[in-house]
């Protein structure tokens, strides 16, 4: 029955993905007639920007580029992933840890991403680190205000009732309590994940660290504009990848119970 139900949420999960693909065709839609309207120099069309990127895609080089991106965008998220969550459990649960937090979040959000960078490339030098620190500073404050947020709107009455019931502190941490964090968290993570790739691909191209970053550079310095559109959908496709090959299923697994107050059919 495990694997019926993983079966059946997979095929589910693949079947939606006509909605996303009827609005990326209403995307390229607007696209080819902004082309129309511009011109190439301005804005390839789709077809020359499609044709770009098989000739990209030719060269294994350029696929190590984008691992080295996604590599990077990925560690950077994760550290953020680890020590927001962590923080923002503990300031859901302590409100006085939320209020000394704030500030320091609004701060981080403040900042943009391109003054760390600057910041970083004075600290650090021009390197892998510069990268994977821009993307975990970048996604810290999100992954944080997610899993507090989470935290501080569970139903408490949930929570008094395993207490009666004689459950530990621990599993109600992580049986009652994580697991209403998720409905909140979950969407961060995703916010954060898309961060971190702008974010890396942004200190690439400042601090010529390679990657894509630096593959955006080139293409500007030609003023190729089809394959700085190009690497754009290679880095785009990379996003993707990792959201629906990792963080989709993961949050399919850790809210099956979604499924018993769903009526049949898709509905979303």
């Amino acid at each position: 029955m495990p694997i019926a139900d993983r079966a059946g949420r997979a095929g589910r999960f693949l079947w939606s993905a006509w909605a996303g693909l009827a609005g990326l065709s209403v995307f390229a839609a607007a696209w080819q007639l902004g082309h129309e309207a511009y011109g190439s120099f301005i804005l390839p069309s789709p077809a020359e920007t499609l044709a770009s990127l098989a000739a990209l895609l030719r060269d294994e080089a350029n696929w190590a580029l984008v691992g080295a991106t996604a590599c990077r965008a990925l560690l950077g998220f994760s550290v953020a992933a680890g020590i927001g969550t962590l923080v923002g459990v503990i300031a859901g649960y302590h409100p006085a840890v939320m209020r000394l937090m704030r500030p320091q979040v609004t701060l981080l959000l403040g900042v943009p991403p391109i003054a760390w960078i600057v910041l970083l490339m004075i600290w650090f030098g021009n390197g892998a680190g510069t990268v994977v620190a821009t993307a975990a500073i970048a996604c810290l404050p999100i992954v944080f205000i997610g899993a507090a947020e989470g935290v501080a709107t569970r139903d408490r009455g949930l929570d008094d009732m395993a207490r009666a019931a004689g459950v530990g502190p621990f599993t109600r941490l992580f049986r009652v309590a994580l697991r209403q964090m998720l409905h909140a968290l979950f969407p961060a993570l995703v916010m954060a994940l898309g961060t971190a790739f702008k974010a890396a691909v942004m200190a690439e191209l400042m601090a010529n660290a390679g990657g894509v970053g630096e593959a955006l550079a080139v293409a500007r310095a030609n003023l190729d504009v089809a394959a700085a559109l190009a690497w754009i959908l290679l880095a785009v496709a990379a996003l993707i990848g990792v959201e629906y090959g990792l963080l989709q299923p993961l949050r399919a697994e850790f809210e099956t119970w979604r499924e018993a107050a769903r009526p049949w059919g898709v509905k979303r």
